[in-house]
């Protein structure tokens, strides 16, 4: 697994990448407030590239991107035009459905697409607790400015969003890069997505006709699990919806096996 970094349309971007072990290399697209490293036992069973978004990880965090879907849809898209990727493959976690907007810009070169417990481009969906806080003007900055590993895992722990064996090794990571960039770009994608916001993100899923896998779990603290279902009918190709019993957020984390599912459908 080599790491590998360049300047994209204008931000420096680090990824990892492995030899691709699917018919199209598959794009792995974090969510918040990971980075490409939470695809790891993925990228060991399909290969792929994992990317830190900006704002994110070890990518550049300018206070002059365009943290929104539409911001991150055109970095995507410069993304892999950078890597000469004419056909590829996708697969989302929570905010990693920026790559929805990518894949509705060019449904002809999606193979497969995988969305795990994503942000809902659909409809219907009201943001949970905290992201209202976040999206509160001041009030979300100083919820961020005091947010540290203690109360994360508090939280996580509450709502068993993770498993509990995980919960300190998963914080403990993800506030390496916890800084006031990645924070800045957090409170910017969420207050540039209100709910007709999200509806609208979908009005082109409908296009988008490759072979789908919805996989959600059960403990989903976030996002309902009839959003699975909503988002596997909008979509315009067969989708499957899988719905893990026992799982949170995480759903590979508290099942293995997901991992095992998710490579065998990227595999076709």
């Amino acid at each position: 697994m080599d790491e590998r970094r360049a300047e994209i349309a204008g931000t420096e971007v680090r990824w990892h990448e492995a030899e691709s072990r699917t018919a199209a290399p598959t794009l792995y697209v974090h969510g918040v407030p990971n980075n490409g490293a939470e695809w790891r036992p993925f990228l060991e069973r399909t290969g792929g590239i994992a990317l830190d978004l900006p704002g994110f990880g070890r990518s550049g965090k300018s206070a002059g991107f365009d943290y929104s879907i539409t911001g991150y849809g055109d970095f995507l898209e410069a993304f892999v035009d950078h890597l000469g990727l004419d056909r590829f493959q996708l697969v989302m976690h929570d905010w990693g459905s920026v790559g929805l907007e990518l894949a509705q810009r060019r449904p002809a070169s999606v193979e497969r697409l995988v969305l795990i417990d994503v942000v809902p481009f659909v409809p219907g969906y009201r943001w949970h607790p905290t992201a209202r806080i976040w999206r509160t003007p001041v009030a979300g900055e100083l919820f961020m400015g005091t947010s540290n590993k203690f109360v994360a895992k508090l939280m996580l722990r509450r709502l068993r969003a993770l498993p509990p064996d995980v919960i300190d090794a998963e914080v403990d990571t993800a506030f390496e890069d916890f800084d006031h960039g990645t924070q800045r770009a957090i409170l910017r994608l969420y207050r540039s997505a209100p709910s007709e916001v999200l509806a609208r993100a979908g009005d082109r899923l409908g296009d988008v006709v490759a072979p789908a896998l919805v996989v959600w779990g059960r403990r989903e603290p976030f996002l309902p699990t009839r959003f699975a279902h909503a988002l596997g009918d909008a979509l315009g190709g067969p989708a499957e919806v899988d719905i893990v019993e026992g799982a949170g957020h995480w759903p590979w984390l508290d099942k293995p096996e997901v991992v095992d599912r998710v490579a065998a459908f990227l595999g076709g």
